[in-house]
């Protein structure tokens, strides 16, 4: 009475589609960081998946470093948006630019 994998395939890849179509039409940098988010998600989705399919628990294993992984991600977004938005007044990436020299 389980799902086939393939459903699971099927939901990652529109995840990701999610996350990506996100990370490119935004300018908003936590929209940014969500994105990064569900894209991280559908390939915790994919490891999961497989690692049912083939009876182990290798998949779910990375998947736990890679929950790490986006949690560290996550703690260095926040402080690169809480200094964007001192410095600008604006979480706009766009803006970013002209910090430089």
């Amino acid at each position: 009475m389980f799902a086939p994998p393939e459903y699971y395939l099927v939901l990652a890849a529109a995840v990701f589609c999610i996350g990506v179509f996100g990370l490119l039409t935004r300018r908003n940098a936590l929209l940014f960081l969500m994105s990064v988010e569900l894209m991280l998600n559908a390939a915790n989705i994919n490891l999961v998946a497989f690692s049912f399919y083939w009876g182990n628990v290798t998949g779910q294993t990375f998947t736990l470093f890679t929950m790490a992984l986006a949690a560290a991600e996550v703690a260095i977004g926040i402080g690169i948006i809480l200094v964007l938005y001192r410095n600008f007044k604006d979480v706009d990436v766009t803006e970013a630019t002209t910090m430089r020299w």
